[in-house]
């Protein structure tokens, strides 16, 4: 995506898991047996058509092993700048941490680290206070502003996780603000999470200096670029990044590409004791409206306006440009073979979702499933609400 002689555009996931090394070794629990350092490398590079990737359990001994080996067998190489480089694709190196401060529940943050070097000391460093450094999202047993010394200190970025989120959210469930968790001066940018938009962020003024980023946090190869950004550097590395984050030298985040929050699992509040999702006129109740249940999971949107300081959102106008758009695998009807079909005429799925126009489309897939990608780009798409762990669905017209 070229912006002029200097920078351009670069396609961009920060959160994607590793499920397992090369050695077979579990990291992600949950994550998919496929999702080793270089399988993702090749899925983004090849397939997805993203240019930098975040891979956020670099901090796991056995998955900086694979990378020596990569790195030793020449097939990738540490890019200029910070970063393993392969095939035109950049990957950072990073790490999903759980934290908690007393009285508090726990929230994720993501720490990137410059290059191999420094996630390998951060690594043996946070291994002195954690219980298991060999697998994801582990327990971190400091204080938020020692760990966010730490990160900083060894010129890494510091990035709260999906801050919205129920379930290990910043805002979700940990704090109202930011600041009674940490140094607002030593935060890189917040990652706004499957079930919210920037629209919906704006209604919490202390969110207003940040850059925001929308990722897929992908346990699966297939979700690698579910939700993705647009960033204008001169080429993809650590340090462009960092000024991009920043909004530094002309770097910047130019777009999120998201979901609709509707489509999210955690947009509206969902009881836990009926499987309803609560419909928005009783989403403050403190029982289910259709069973009594006291067992409540609250959304989102419900969790952002019971916090607000704000009765409108405001979005400053550094914000990034945000894109309602449907991933691929969502539109009904559209299969693995087409899929395979379109991949093959077009090359990658961003130039799938960005660059073929409808009759192309059409005479690959056929002028149905190219009119449901087309309208997956513009977010016009008819959608069901996802709450309590569920994804809301493309509604088929």
């Amino acid at each position: 995506m070229a912006l002029g002689a200097k920078l351009q555009g670069f396609y961009c996931d920060l959160h994607v898991h590793i499920g397992r090394t090369s050695e077979g070794q579990a990291v992600k629990i949950s994550g998919s047996s496929s999702l080793t350092f270089a399988n993702i490398a090749k899925e983004a590079a090849q397939r997805k058509g993203m240019e930098l990737i975040g891979i956020i359990d670099s901090h796991a001994p056995g998955v900086q092993a694979d990378i020596r080996t990569l790195l030793a067998s020449g097939e990738m190489s540490e890019a200029e700048g910070g970063g393993i480089a392969y095939q035109g694709t950049t990957i950072v190196l990073g790490t999903e941490i759980e934290i908690r401060e007393p009285g508090r529940k726990e929230c994720h943050v993501l720490a990137f680290l410059p290059d191999l070097t420094a996630m390998e000391a951060f690594s043996n460093w946070m291994s002195k206070h954690m219980r298991n450094i060999n697998l994801s999202s582990q327990r971190l047993y400091v204080p938020a502003r020692q760990l966010q010394d730490e990160i900083c200190g060894r010129g890494g970025i510091l990035i709260p996780a999906h801050i919205f989120t129920p379930h290990k959210g910043l805002y979700g469930c940990a704090a109202e603000r930011m600041a009674e968790l940490f140094d607002l001066e030593r935060i890189a940018a917040v990652e706004l999470g499957l079930s919210a938009d920037s629209g919906m962020a704006g209604y919490i003024s202390e969110l207003d200096p940040y850059t925001f980023l929308t990722n897929s946090d992908a346990h699966s190869l297939g979700k690698i670029g579910r939700e993705y950004n647009v960033i204008e550097m001169e080429k993809p590395s650590f340090a462009e990044l960092r000024l991009a984050l920043a909004r530094q030298e002309g770097r910047r985040v130019s777009a999120n590409y998201g979901l609709n929050p509707r489509l999210g699992k955690y947009h509206r509040t969902y009881c836990a004791g009926c499987g309803s999702i609560v419909d928005e006129a009783y989403a403050t109740s403190e029982r289910c409206p259709y069973c009594g249940s006291p067992k409540l999971v609250q959304g989102v949107l419900d969790r952002i306006l019971a916090i607000a300081d704000r009765e409108e959102p405001l979005i400053p106008p550094h914000r990034p440009a945000y894109h309602y758009q449907v991933p691929l695998e969502f539109i009904p009807g559209l299969g693995k073979r087409k899929l395979e079909l379109l991949l093959q005429a077009f090359g990658t799925e961003m130039r799938i979702l960005h660059s073929a126009g409808e009759a192309e489309l059409a005479a690959v897939a056929g002028a149905d499933l190219a009119s449901q990608i087309v309208r997956a780009r513009s977010g016009t798409l008819a959608l069901s609400s996802g709450g309590g762990g569920t994804y809301g669905k493309v509604v088929k017209s």
